[in-house]
């Protein structure tokens, strides 16, 4: 996240530090060839923060996210962003505009979890994402990665949900149950298509990542999209793992929103299995099968 917009994470930040948040946003929006009308509106929600004589953050604090919708021109999509950034001190759309997602320093950032045991996560688990590690901490994955005990697992629980925004999180058990419908494969997989041939066109702005980058050099292509109701950003993958194993360019992360739910997922080259040389999103194989069989 960029240095005029880090904040002390024990204060609740003020009016003018979100405004920054969101006019930074509109920038690379903007930059990106984002759609002009989320670049205004992002832009138009920083002015109605920035003049607005309440505290923003009190409001989260004491109403919730949706309060904050009574404002003009903040609507869901917004209020979802202003809340993240003041129960979290961070924004994770904001981060992957600036091409600096690092699982391990977010990862890092939960109580009883430091650098060593978040690299340890990434490696053995392949999680990108706070929802991912709560959904982990769960379902019994985490149990597995050397370090964590039934006492650190608690802690991490306990951490992410304080950390996790309420109106932005699903609760694990509506995680694990699978009740959050995730945009259909067929999308996916045509977004990952556009992705892909855009970029090798050269038509694709780039932006210039802090990891994995020392010449820091604009090099990774991103890609913004508003289909049925949902918001896109598509990016190759950027992670340790990725470079390790020459899959960058194979990699395609996924975010996805709508109204308060975000998640991501990942598009590969199948290397093996009926699926083998077939894009396919990672996790929803079965449902490749059936998108390439029809």
């Amino acid at each position: 996240m960029s240095d005029d917009i880090l904040q002390d994470m024990k204060a609740a930040p003020k009016n003018q530090e979100i405004a920054t948040l969101l006019e930074r946003i509109a920038s690379l929006l903007e930059q990106q060839d984002g759609n002009p009308h989320r670049v205004r509106a992002y832009r138009n929600a920083a002015d109605t923060v920035r003049t607005s004589n309440q505290s923003l953050a009190d409001l989260v604090g004491e109403r919730g996210s949706a309060s904050l919708e009574d404002l003009p021109g903040i609507g869901k999509r917004l209020a979802g962003t202003i809340a993240e950034f003041v129960k979290t001190g961070r924004s994770g759309f904001l981060e992957r505009l600036e091409g600096d997602v690092s699982p391990e320093e977010l990862f890092s950032d939960v109580a009883g979890v430091g650098e060593e045991l978040a690299s340890r996560i990434t490696e053995k688990l392949d999680i990108h994402s706070l929802e991912e590690l709560e959904l982990a901490a769960h379902d019994g994955r985490l149990d597995k990665v050397e370090g964590f005990g039934p006492r650190r697992i608690k802690a991490v629980r306990d951490s992410l949900a304080g950390m996790l925004s309420r109106s932005n999180r699903r609760p694990a058990k509506e995680d694990i149950s699978g009740k959050e419908k995730p945009p259909p494969v067929k999308l996916l997989l045509e977004l990952d298509a556009k992705y892909r041939r855009l970029s090798d066109a050269d038509r694709l702005k780039k932006i210039a990542t802090k990891r994995f980058n020392p010449k820091g050099e604009a090099w990774l292509p991103i890609m913004h999209a508003d289909q049925n109701g949902w918001s896109f950003t598509a990016l190759y993958s950027n992670t340790a793992r990725a470079h390790d194993l020459g899959k960058v360019l194979d990699w395609v992360v996924i975010y996805y929103e709508i109204d308060h739910h975000k998640d991501q997922c990942t598009v590969v080259t199948a290397t093996s299995g009926p699926l083998r040389g077939k894009r396919v999103v990672r996790g929803r194989e079965t449902e490749c099968l059936e998108f390439y069989a029809e």
